[in-house]
């Protein structure tokens, strides 16, 4: 058997080798290092594979984060509603920028942002709300945009994890993630569904006047050379990382479709256990891309389980085991831990399994053996 890991980047990059080292040599050969002509042919492409009128390329994920907010002009003491349980970045931002983080729990059945929480959270405060799509699946698009419509707020879409997902509205039309709301933010860092071999991130919208400000932004504020209308920072995506996106966005249909296979493949074999839930699989399954695949331990078990699969040899990590409520950065008097039961139980119950493009029948078998002999 191969050897497992978390995230095979080696082996998804021997079946591209061609592609993406002709795009590497394509930048030194041109010498065209920062905004080259492969970040405006990435761009140009992932607006068409997104059907978004607008990508702004960016340094990295939590950049794009910023920088989209930075566009919308919230001003210091607006509240900002997002997922409790996450990665820190998505309410880093919001603290950096001055901006109110308002924390709420996350659904029991998807992981993603609850809806109640949303409505309770709603001040005359609140300028905005932050809808991560967890572990690639898409969240509740259609009823996050009912409920900032009669509110009027903005919607950020943290869409860091669910790169290629689709979501189905009401009315049966498809969109992807990351193009529902008034701007979206992702990441391509090397473990993504599509991820350079550094950083990188984008910023979406369908806004003609904000995605000007945010050209602006990401450019120190400059729209002409040393003229700086807009209070802006320095991120760039680079023209090496640009090129191996451009290699590699053609194949992430593919490479989605791949963990997809692998992640119904674990569903078949752990979800019969009664001590364990795993995630459901439609028979589509295009509203979730399985960035994670997270299941949950449901008889106290998962600290065990940890040590158990660590001493096989297969990789697994806790995502998140801590609340962000519960984070010494974002600890606030306002919060409260009835507030949280569901962030507070998957901290104790969440493991994820080795989740890639090239995991094959025989390592999932291994996986599912091991978790089911402890478990």
């Amino acid at each position: 058997m191969r050897k497992l890991q978390m995230v095979d980047l080696k082996s998804q990059y021997e079946k591209i080798k061609e592609e993406v080292n002709a795009s590497i040599q394509e930048v030194l050969d041109t010498n065209t290092y920062i905004n080259g002509p492969l970040v405006h042919q990435f761009q140009a492409d992932l607006e068409k594979y997104l059907g978004v009128k607008h990508v702004i390329p960016c340094a990295n994920g939590t950049d794009a984060l910023q920088i989209a907010m930075m566009g919308l002009d919230l001003k210091p003491g607006d509240e900002v509603i997002t997922a409790d349980f996450t990665f820190a970045a998505t309410v880093e931002v919001i603290a950096l920028l001055q901006l109110t983080p308002v924390l709420v729990d996350v659904d029991m059945n998807n992981m993603n942002i609850s809806l109640d929480g949303i409505r309770k959270a709603i001040t005359p405060k609140t300028k905005a709300i932050v809808p991560v799509h967890l572990f690639g699946r898409a969240a509740n698009m259609d009823a996050i945009m009912e409920i900032a419509r009669e509110h009027n707020l903005y919607v950020i879409e943290d869409n860091a994890q669910a790169i290629g997902a689709d979501y189905t509205s009401k009315d049966g039309s498809k969109k992807k993630v990351g193009t529902i709301g008034h701007v979206a933010a992702t990441s391509f860092f090397p473990s993504k569904n599509l991820g350079c071999y550094g950083d990188g991130g984008a910023i979406f919208t369908n806004d003609d006047a904000l995605a000007h400000k945010i050209r602006g932004i990401v450019n120190h504020g400059m729209y002409e050379r040393y003229h700086h209308d807009v209070v802006g920072v320095n991120s760039r995506l680079d023209s090496m990382q640009a090129g191996v996106l451009k290699a590699k966005l053609p194949h992430l249909d593919t490479y989605n479709k791949a963990r997809q296979d692998a992640a119904r493949k674990y569903s078949l074999a752990l979800g019969v256990n009664p001590n364990i839930w795993a995630p459901t699989i439609c028979e589509s399954c295009d509203c979730h891309v399985f960035h994670q695949y997270v299941i949950r331990i449901l008889n106290g078990k998962r600290d065990g389980l940890l040590e158990h699969l660590q001493a096989k040899g297969i990789p697994c990590a806790i995502y998140y085991p801590i609340p962000l409520h519960s984070q010494k950065a974002y600890a606030d008097a306002r919060y409260n831990e009835a507030d949280f039961p569901v962030t507070n139980q998957l901290v104790k119950e969440v493991i994820a399994l080795p989740m890639h493009t090239e995991l094959d029948d025989e390592q999932i078998k291994f996986i599912t053996d091991a978790v089911l002999e402890y478990v």
